[in-house]
């Protein structure tokens, strides 16, 4: 059970102080766009279709963009097979580590792959942070996957051992401000995702999770959106809620509260049937800001292209589905092959695409093609 709007939390300033204050209220008036300006950003992006992008030969954020194994031949080949299904846009993680690791070499890599996205129309959505899966990140060669599991090498930024570390934060900031100032006025990207799911209690690697990970993310969060707002990009930030209440803000939970009070887009995840995914989005729909649901696609959960897409088109809602590619990461694979591994499910769970290009089914391709505005309008 997640804890409400009224906790209070330790704020860990970059120099290493502390204070006591609700989360909320740290990042008020820090300059979020106001709704006229987000409105009319999305009236220059309507019609987003994209999807979690991950290339079939990665098994995780550091293996995307580390040098040793960052492969821009394929990650072209991948964009230009999202392009043709009519994607405009893709979502994509980075990691607090790249950053530490090589912070030329890494923007270096990220202006290559931005200028490859554009060349097939494609606009990214960055994500800085990531409270799913392993909180043990660690740079270099990283696991091979483990059979049958989905998403078996997928790594928490920042992760545990550094997400309570009061000396980090400053290089978190320098992550996040020198990111952003690489592309603050650079239209080909989309717009920035700060956390993703920061509340996931990442319940598979429980022994090794922090028991205060939700109380550190919760102070961290709003000083994430403040150092965002000093660089002042001319894209949105976003941090999309995938859990809880949403409609009445007295039962958001805290981090809820946070991302929905401070985000200039609203964005949102949800796995759900149709009707479920439609009652969501009427949740939301009252702040009257643009909304783009950033994960979607769970096959055996009735999370389907056909039954998806419709729905965000008539209701003028972004949509990125899981996965493009099926690869290292597995996430064709359902959830529960954690429990009990399945290399070889009847149906995906996610995903579209086998590693050469064919669609996993063709009825989906053709369902987005046929609602995808660019492609409607050659």
């Amino acid at each position: 059970m997640h804890r409400r709007t009224a906790l209070k939390v330790p704020l860990v300033l970059a120099g290493g102080a502390a204070l006591t204050a609700t989360p909320r209220a740290f990042a008020a008036g820090a300059g979020r766009w106001p709704v006229e300006r987000a409105q009319g950003w999305y009236r220059a992006h309507r019609g987003l279709v994209g999807a979690n992008f991950v290339p079939f030969n990665a098994v995780n954020q550091l293996e995307m963009f580390q040098p040793q194994t960052y492969d821009i031949r394929r990650i072209d080949a991948e964009l230009r097979m999202a392009r043709q299904i009519g994607f405009n846009a893709m979502r994509v993680f980075l990691h607090d580590l790249l950053w530490t690791q090589d912070r030329r070499g890494f923007l270096r890599r990220l202006m290559q792959f931005v200028t490859i996205a554009a060349r097939h129309a494609i606009k990214p959505l960055f994500v800085f942070f990531d409270s799913c899966w392993d909180p043990r990140p660690k740079l270099g060669p990283q696991g091979a996957p483990v059979p049958g599991v989905h998403n078996s090498r997928w790594v928490q930024s920042p992760g545990a051992e550094r997400l309570g570390d009061p000396k980090y934060v400053g290089v978190l900031k320098e992550y996040v401000t020198g990111v952003l100032g690489q592309f603050r006025n650079d239209d080909r990207v989309l717009g920035w995702d700060l956390w993703n799911e920061p509340d996931n209690p990442a319940t598979v690697y429980h022994e090794v999770e922090r028991s205060d990970k939700e109380d550190l993310v919760a102070a961290l969060l709003p000083q994430v959106f403040q150092w965002a707002r000093e660089v002042d990009p001319t894209q949105p930030l976003t941090s999309g809620v995938w859990q809880g209440a949403w409609a009445d803000p007295g039962k958001r939970s805290t981090i809820a509260g946070i991302q929905l009070d401070n985000s200039d887009v609203i964005t949102f995840h949800s796995y759900a049937k149709p009707a479920e995914f439609e009652g969501r989005i009427a949740e939301l729909a009252p702040l009257q800001r643009p909304i783009v649901c950033t994960e979607y696609l769970a096959r055996t959960l009735g999370s389907s292209v056909e039954g998806i897409l419709p729905i965000a088109q008539r209701l003028d809602v972004g949509a990125f589905n899981w996965g493009l590619v099926a690869g290292k990461t597995q996430t064709y694979l359902p959830w529960d092959s954690w429990d009990r591994p399945d290399p070889a499910p009847r149906t995906w769970f996610s995903d579209l695409l086998g590693p050469d290009g064919r669609p996993y089914r063709d009825d989906e391709i053709r369902a987005i093609r046929r609602l995808t505005p660019l492609v409607r309008a050659k």
